[in-house]
């Protein structure tokens, strides 16, 4: 093998693997992508970053990247909707903003969607 794998973050096992996009841990089972175990600060020390890497903080402007679909509503939130105060919280299944967003109201975003304005 002539590539050098980084060890494993939760055992410091130093036999992964590669398998498809994920990098794997034979001893502990934990897979992870190589861009988190590179990426400077992740999520694994409690810096939230948005879609292009920026630092987040409670009360910032960040912009939506994508059209979003929001259940119940008969349009969603297009891309470019700017979001003034947000704050950070510890949310369910990725959503780690918490905001209120004209015409829908309180609501939960990922930061992968946003980018800081």
């Amino acid at each position: 093998m002539t590539e050098n794998l980084p060890p494993c973050p939760q055992c410091s096992s130093a036999y992964t693997y590669e398998m498809g996009a994920l990098l794997v841990c034979p001893e502990c089972a934990h897979e992870w992508t190589p861009a988190s175990a590179d990426a400077p600060g992740g999520a694994e020390d409690g810096v939230i970053r948005d879609a292009v890497g920026n630092v987040l903080a409670d009360g910032d402007t960040v912009t939506v990247v994508k059209t979003l679909k929001v259940k119940g509503s008969p349009s969603g939130i297009k891309a470019g909707t700017k979001v003034r105060n947000i704050r950070l919280v510890d949310g369910v299944d990725g959503h780690d903003i918490d905001c209120k967003i004209d015409g829908f109201g309180s609501m939960q975003l990922k930061s992968s969607v946003v980018k800081k304005a």
